[in-house]
């Protein structure tokens, strides 16, 4: 073990690689932790940092380790020192995050393969993610933003089968517009709230509310022929039908500051709550126009309560306070959705999104 640790320093060392200044370990961490199922990348970065969203400043690629920007079941964690400096690394994979496969190794002159076992490289469970997937599900296979040119080119429902206004599962609808997309697979949207920019008013997209899903199997002209395959709502006419667009939760997806001098405010919150806590999606008003990736953490100021001086009698506005923080998980030009991961106070709509470093 002192060999691979020392041989990761040397590679580092030759690499140049260096750690971002005022990097904070969390007292108490382990030397070694081991990763099990139900973690998350936000987890263990919430273990040994106390500033979590400096995660990617503080991760080593382990070069005796394949794969070692993903993190599985099994593997074992270790604080190391590389120039000095104490970073994190997959130090070893656990025998439970991979399994013995089998592979071909020649074919001999009767037609007959013969087999050997190989190293162990399919992992048994798939690579931890960022965040809970449990709570984001709906918004990276379904709901999403669309702009106004989209909205007025998508196809839309013009009729189900024999006249019928209400469609479900198993009913066959008849759409018109432009079908480019080579997938057979189509999502069936409606059209929820338009949003505005709250402070320049600018028209930042509408809400596309996913209703289920269908697959194409005629087109004459501008008119598809659809069979719908799975529905969460009633579909009516009108409804509109895209290309499926769904975004997995990539295992790469690494906690980060978002980009300097960007900041914005929560325009919604997905259910529709008065106050927003720990693991509620909400929506803010910046997007890929402004540079913001997934993985980005921004801290969420509360805004102070407006109160009554009872000296002067003027209305007084009470400094903001720190609500708790948030990852984008997944972006749009001018808005992302994003995961509460921590709430020390309860937040609304129009509470404002800034650096967490600031």
């Amino acid at each position: 073990m002192r060999k691979i640790i020392a041989a990761i320093i040397i590679c580092c060392a030759t690499m140049g690689l260096a750690v971002a200044d005022e990097l904070t370990i969390n007292k108490n961490v382990p030397d070694r932790y081991v990763v099990v199922k139900g973690d998350t990348l936000w987890d263990i970065a919430e273990m040994f940092l106390n500033d979590p969203w400096k995660w990617q400043e503080i991760w080593y690629n382990n070069p005796q380790v394949e794969n070692p920007h993903l993190i599985y079941p099994g593997d074992i964690i270790a604080l190391i020192m590389v120039d000095g400096q104490q970073r994190l690394t997959v130090l070893d994979r656990g025998e439970n995050a991979n399994t013995l496969k089998i592979t071909p190794d020649q074919v001999d002159e009767n037609g007959v393969v013969k087999l050997r076992p190989a190293a162990r490289v399919t992992p048994i469970f798939g690579a931890i993610p960022a965040i809970p997937r449990e709570y984001v599900e709906g918004f990276l296979t379904g709901n999403r933003i669309l702009a106004t040119e989209e909205l007025k080119s998508a196809p839309y429902i013009v009729s189900g089968s024999e006249g019928r206004l209400l469609l479900g599962a198993g009913d066959k609808v008849y759409a018109r517009g432009e079908f480019i997309s080579e997938s057979p697979v189509y999502q069936i949207y409606r059209i929820g709230k338009k949003y505005h920019d709250p402070f320049t008013k600018e028209r930042l997209g509408y809400e596309a509310i996913e209703l289920g899903t269908s697959r194409i199997e005629e087109l004459q002209g501008d008119i598809a022929t659809f069979m719908i395959e799975r529905s969460t709502q009633q579909i009516a006419v009108e409804d509109r039908i895209l290309p499926s667009d769904e975004t997995l939760l990539s295992a790469i997806f690494y906690p980060s500051e978002p980009p300097a001098g960007v900041d914005g405010v929560i325009i919604d919150v997905a259910r529709g709550v008065q106050f927003i806590g720990q693991f509620d999606v909400v929506l803010l008003n910046v997007g890929d126009r402004e540079g913001v990736e997934a993985g980005n953490i921004f801290r969420v100021d509360r805004a102070g309560d407006k109160v009554r001086d009872p000296v002067t009698n003027q209305r007084l506005q009470l400094p903001s306070e720190e609500g708790g923080l948030v990852i984008v998980f997944r972006t749009f030009e001018k808005m992302s959705y994003a995961l509460v991961l921590t709430a020390k106070l309860p937040m609304k709509v129009g509470d404002s999104v800034v650096n967490p470093g600031f």
